[in-house]
Order: structure tokens, then C-alpha cells, then sequence
């Protein structure tokens, strides 16, 4: 399958970062959201993140205006019929993404491959909901998407081999390195990371050491280039406790229960950098 034009749902963080690696990589895009407000912040944030690249020499103003040029932007799901695959990139809330997805399902033709942007939500679970359970796979992309090299391909049950070979071949075309992944909670990266995370927040609790050594001492024993207190604030503390939530309910192992001091932060509405204070003030 040749994939010319790329759907992507959501013109958030992830969406409008996915958007930029498609069109800088010479693939169209159709870029839909709820908001003709939401899809043209995603588009200025393309563009300012194009500017960047100028500066640092690494494009020319000819290539920010083609790349720009390949973006559509749009408030109806009709456009996305000019797809050959559709990445759903929304909140990441089961119910939401099974919304989308079963009325994107019923537009699209029966040939074109659907995926999601999650984090921790089962692909097969989401896969069910469709029509094309063989047609569905996850693509989760990493934050900043034009920056990071990581894609996890993740096969749900019913994945089929072609989907994967098609996905992975777009994913080398965006000169991302992607890993295939089997559906589990959490895939590889976060399955790791975020308990990682919350072991951070435990030793913090416990008051074995100051946020800021904690990060220091991440960062400089594990050479690790922000410290897991520090990403915490990045990733959003909501989101921390959210995966943490999901692991313990779907491995039913009490090692994912999350910290009590991350649950009071997110009940304070301390959720990190987009509140302006979490672990740490800004």
C-alpha cells in the first residue's frame, strides 16, 4: 500500500507534532478537530516549530512553505476520506477514542488502515470496536514528535501482518526507528517508565531526598537527560496517575498502585508545567 495522504484526529500536542513529521517528510495531511479554534492553534504550532528549524539551519523558508502547504486543516471527518490511513491522536479516555473511532470507521473505505495514538489503552480492545480489527494498530508516537526518533508499533490480537508491514514502512518514511510492540498495558516504554515515575514520587513522600536530588541523582548516575520528577511536570501529573491507575486494574499486581502524595498533587490541580506548578514551580 502507498500512503500519499495521512489522517490524523486531534490537532493537540500530539496530533499537530505528528502532522509536522508527515508533511516535512513529503506526505499530505488532513488535520481534524472539533474546533476550527483548536485546528488553526495546531497549524500556528507547526509553523512556530517550523521557524525554529530555520534558525537552527536545518530547513529553508521554501521548505516551511511546502511543508505547511501539505496540511489541511478541517472540522469534518468527511475530509478524511482522502486517506489511506487515519491516526487517531484524542485525550487519552477509552470512551472517547470508541467514539471516534466506530464514527470514522463508518466513513472510511473498507481498505484504509486506522490507528491510534495511545499510551496505555489496549489495541485490541480498541480494535474491536471497528470493523477492520485487522486494519487497527497502534502507532504510539513520543513527545516532541518531530524531535523523537521512538514509534512503538503495537499489534493487537488481531493485527494483521500486512497493517504491520504498511505502518512500519510509513514509520521509516517519517525517519522515526520504530519497535514492534505486543499488546499489553502499557506497551514497552511507559510500562517501564511510568512506575519509574512513581517510585520518584514515593522516595519524594518518604522524604529520602529533595526533588531536586532525585532528579540530579537520575540524571547523572543513570544518565538519563531529565530527571523523572522533572518529566513528571512534562508528561502532566494527571497522566502519571491516570496509566498508574490503568496498570493496577489491568495487571491486578499492588506494585502499580501510585503514590499517595501523586494522587493528592493531581487532586490540588498541581498537574506540572500546563498548571504552572506540580513538583516543581513555574
Amino acid at each position: 500500500m502507498t500512503i500519499s495522504t495521512v489522517g490524523i484526529i486531534g490537532a493537540g500536542t500530539m496530533g499537530n507534532g505528528i502532522a509536522q513529521a508527515c508533511a516535512v517528510s513529503g506526505i499530505n495531511v488532513v488535520m481534524v478537530d472539533i474546533s476550527d479554534a483548536a485546528v488553526q492553534k495546531g497549524i500556528a504550532t507547526v509553523a512556530g516549530s517550523l521557524d525554529r528549524l530555520i534558525k537552527k539551519e536545518k530547513i529553508s523558508e521554501a521548505d516551511k512553505a511546502a511543508a505547511l502547504a501539505r496540511i489541511k486543516g478541517s472540522t469534518n471527518y468527511d475530509d478524511l476520506k482522502a486517506a489511506q490511513i487515519v491516526i487517531e491522536a484524542a485525550t487519552e479516555n477509552f470512551d472517547l477514542k470508541v467514539k471516534i473511532l466506530k464514527q470514522v470507521d463508518a466513513l472510511l473505505a473498507p481498505e484504509v488502515i486506522l490507528a491510534s495514538n495511545t499510551s496505555s489503552i489496549s489495541i485490541t480492545k480498541l480494535a474491536a470496536v471497528t470493523s477492520r480489527a485487522d486494519r487497527f494498530i497502534g502507532m504510539h508516537f513520543f513527545n516532541p514528535v518531530p524531535m523523537m526518533a521512538l514509534v512503538e508499533i503495537i499489534r493487537g490480537l488481531q493485527t494483521s501482518d500486512d497493517t504491520h508491514a504498511a505502518v512500519k514502512t510509513l514509520s521509516e518514511r517519517l525517519g522515526k526507528s520504530p519497535i514492534t510492540v505486543k499488546n499489553a498495558p502499557g506497551f514497552v516504554v511507559n510500562r517501564i517508565l511510568v512506575p519509574m515515575i512513581n517510585e520518584a514520587f514515593f522516595v519524594l513522600a518518604e522524604g529520602s531526598a529533595t526533588a531536586e536530588d532525585i532528579d540530579a541523582g537520575m540524571k547523572l548516575g543513570c544518565n538519563q537527560p531529565i530527571g523523572p520528577l522533572a518529566l513528571a511536570d512534562m508528561i502532566g501529573l494527571d497522566v502519571c496517575l491516570a496509566v498508574m491507575d490503568v496498570y493496577l486494574e489491568e495487571f491486578g499486581d499492588s506494585k502499580y498502585r501510585p503514590c499517595p502524595l501523586l494522587k493528592e498533587m493531581v487532586a490540588a490541580g498541581r498537574l506540572g508545567r500546563k498548571t504552572g506548578q506540580g513538583v516543581y514551580k513555574y
